[in-house]
């Protein structure tokens, strides 16, 4: 009989915000999956847990998630973690996961601390509707094909970056979404210096010209304004323009007048006015 994988989320700042079923999952897994081995020892001994580990991470997910895998087949449970927050999101168990569920191995999930949602909660800005982005691509034609595809998108949206990255990151977010954009920049989530920051995205760029970022961000950008209410029926348009005829106008004055008024195409409003 196959055992199981079990994601525990580790905390992200605070070392108290591990839960007591964290804690168990880790007590009572044959062993460990862990991204970065020497950080989730530092949690064990906190916990005062001894458990074999094993290293799972972008660069060798290939290779140890098929070992894992087959020690999962052959009876023996795995809880896999991440350095911090909740595993399989922006993070290489996502993989694992997969390779688990098409194995036919149940996979469990416990819920607990992630840093997008922590941000969001606090941001101030609308929490109904979020997307979440993750990291931006590093390659630059990559990174703007991603922003470009934004530019419409009404949710609030979230993603991560690191201190080194920011001031490049905010940059480019400006550019993409405009200077007026709100934007809410968390850093060190939990942690002693948390911090708070809500401006507009030129705000942002202005302020960390002048100030070195520190820590781990997670920024919670302001979606796209609602779309204006839909352009006015063709009929409403030639009823407005024979109004402003009978007033005096000539139809092409009258035309041009009612498509700026609409939004309708100026073209096509004086063909309708025509017929």
């Amino acid at each position: 009989m196959s055992g199981t994988l079990t994601l525990v989320p580790t905390p992200i700042g605070n070392l108290s915000d591990i839960s007591p079923r964290c804690r168990q999952a880790l007590e009572e897994a044959d062993f460990i999956a862990a991204e970065d081995t020497r950080v989730t020892l530092k949690l064990l001994n906190h916990l005062e847990i001894k458990k074999p580990l094993v290293s799972y991470y972008e660069h060798n997910k290939e290779f140890s998630g098929k070992k894992i895998v087959e020690r999962i087949l052959a009876g023996e449970n795995c809880a896999q973690v991440s350095d911090a927050g909740s595993p399989a999101i922006s993070d290489p168990g996502e993989d694992l996961v997969r390779l688990c569920a098409q194995s036919g191995i149940t996979v469990t999930a416990i819920p607990g601390p992630c840093a997008a949602i922590t941000a969001l909660s606090i941001s101030g800005l609308p929490t109904g509707r979020f997307t979440f982005e993750g990291f931006l691509s590093t390659t630059k034609k990559n990174r703007a094909a991603h922003l470009q595809s934004l530019q419409k998108e009404q949710r609030t949206m979230i993603f991560y970056e690191a201190p080194h990255k920011l001031s490049a990151t905010l940059t480019d977010l400006e550019q993409a979404f405009g200077g007026e954009r709100r934007i809410s920049l968390c850093r060190e989530l939990t942690k002693l210096h948390e911090e708070v920051l809500r401006m507009t995205l030129a705000e942002a760029v202005s302020f960390y010209t002048e100030q070195s970022p520190r820590g781990e961000y997670v920024l919670i950008v302001e979606g796209a304004p609602q779309e204006a209410e839909a352009e006015a029926s063709m009929e409403t348009a030639l009823a407005r323009v024979a109004v402003l005829i009978e007033s005096g106008s000539s139809k092409k004055d009258a035309v041009r007048q009612v498509a700026q008024e609409t939004g309708l195409s100026k073209n096509a409003l004086y063909g309708a006015a025509l017929k």
